[in-house]
């Protein structure tokens, strides 16, 4: 039964089982560590444990894949035919997902066609990149870091006084809105700061406080700006 299988397959290309057992293994392993870096990195809103596994089980797949095609011009030709008539239809919500993909079907191409220096070195370089753009954050952007929301009960050509304070406590203000109402002196004003020092909050709430015509102060951390 042993030599059958060792022995039983009829292609144009002699197959060597323990190669190909060691193209699986190496595939499975990249899988994981790439399964793992996804795991670690991820910070969408939408995480699938499902997806996760896919992303083990596409290189070997596509290892075997690989070994059933190699050297064989018909059978690739036979493969398409079958990935034509069989769609695969995910919606992928995040972009970098797709990243995650073309390396396991990449490891797979390479540990299928034998090339393990390449499939293993290029899995340590891709799982570095991933992780050098996570740690460093990036591509983010931060221009302002606390939202102020303040109602300004003097004539808006007193605005000047206000304006100076911000400014002492920010490196950027910008007035993102301002609301009056018919019939009221005032308005309400919706503030981005870029604080010079964030531990000095308090300070700057207390100075607004003290501020005469300054009142119903409220304040929100912003975000980093992302695509959601």
């Amino acid at each position: 039964m042993t030599d059958w299988l060792l022995r039983g397959d009829f292609a144009q290309q002699p197959l060597d089982i323990y190669v190909l057992l060691l193209s699986i293994l190496i595939a499975f392993i990249g899988g994981k560590l790439i399964a793992w870096t996804y795991i670690i990195t991820h910070s969408g809103l939408s995480y699938s444990r499902s997806f996760v596994n896919s992303l083990i089980l596409l290189p070997v797949i596509t290892t075997l894949v690989m070994n059933v095609l190699q050297y064989n011009l018909v059978t690739a030709f036979g493969m398409m035919a079958v990935f034509a008539i069989v769609r695969f239809r995910n919606i992928l919500r995040d972009t970098l997902d797709t990243s995650f993909i073309l390396c396991g079907l990449v490891l797979g191409m390479a540990t299928g066609t034998q090339r393990f220096p390449i499939a293993i070195i290029g899995c340590i370089a891709i799982v570095a990149v991933i992780f050098y753009l996570w740690i460093t954050s990036f591509g983010t952007r931060h221009r302002f870091d606390l939202i102020l929301n303040l109602h300004w009960s003097r004539p808006l050509r007193e605005l000047d006084e206000l304006k100076a304070l911000l400014e002492r406590h920010a490196f950027k203000t910008h007035l993102a809105s301002q609301r009056a109402t018919e019939g009221y002196e005032g308005a309400d004003l919706s503030y981005r700061l870029l604080l010079r020092n964030p531990a000095r909050l308090e300070d700057l709430l207390n100075e607004l406080r003290a501020l005469e015509g300054v009142s119903r102060i409220t304040t929100m951390k912003a975000e980093e700006e992302s695509e959601i």
